[in-house]
């Protein structure tokens, strides 16, 4: 009598590839860490008071977007690039940048110069997943630009500087609290003596505001036009068959 297959025979074989394929690499590990950090970025305005939120999202957001070059750097390196992390990367990368961005758009009260690239850069994020998705395995045959990847650098230099110009705005509201309009704006001048270094916060704040929206409006330009490069490499697969 023929027996009954034993489960350990219906089993896959024990193959080294498919071992070495379901094993969390150091690379895989980081791109989980960096995407679970995205949203603590915003989550620690929520649980912490300024300026300690504002330092706890800086260096949130400056850790994950180095471990975004680390991670591709070693998974090349060490030959251990997997589809989990092809798939997760990406995915890391927006969330970490658009929960950012609106982080920086709600600390700058909706300001307009903030507003509208930020917007630009949401709309492009959306735009070009919504068609990677739709794309399927197709969109493998679509190389990325080295534009997009000198997109997504300044737009990482933009908000970690737009983060700090937070830190500096909070010192000098804190600072100049109960001074006075007059006696602030002479110890600006250099017309009283500057104890607690209030010159020096604003310039830092004038500075970096000026520089992280500059750097912005460039990341949303670069934004549209490495969206619309992806948009005009992916006609030839979104035509009709004849």
């Amino acid at each position: 009598m023929k027996r009954a297959p034993a489960v350990t025979d219906l089993a896959p074989p024990a193959h080294p590839r498919y071992i070495r394929h379901m094993t969390w690499t150091l690379p895989n590990v980081l791109t989980v860490l960096r995407l679970l950090a995205a949203p603590c970025v915003a989550l620690a305005f929520l649980f912490a008071a300024r300026p300690w939120a504002d330092y706890a999202a800086l260096i949130l957001f400056i850790v994950a977007a180095a471990t975004d070059w680390i991670d591709g750097y070693l998974a090349r390196a060490w030959k251990q690039e997997t589809k989990f992390g092809a798939m997760l990367d990406p995915i890391a990368d927006k969330a970490m940048v658009l929960i950012a961005l609106m982080v920086v758009v709600a600390l700058f009260g909706l300001d307009l110069w903030v507003l509208i690239p930020a917007t630009l850069i949401a709309f492009r994020e959306v735009f070009v997943s919504g068609l990677r998705e739709y794309m399927g395995s197709t969109v493998g045959h679509i190389r990325v630009s080295n534009l997009a990847k000198w997109k997504t650098t300044i737009q990482m230099t933009a908000i970690v500087i737009l983060l700090s110009s937070g830190i500096f705005e909070h010192y000098l509201i804190v600072w100049t609290f109960g001074m006075g309009e007059a006696m602030a704006a002479d110890v600006l001048a250099g017309r009283e003596q500057d104890v607690l270094g209030l010159r020096w916060v604003h310039a830092g704040m004038i500075w970096s505001w000026y520089g992280g929206v500059l750097l912005l409006w460039l990341a949303a330009i670069l934004t549209l036009v490495t969206g619309w490069d992806y948009f005009r490499k992916s006609l030839p697969h979104l035509r009709e068959d004849p």
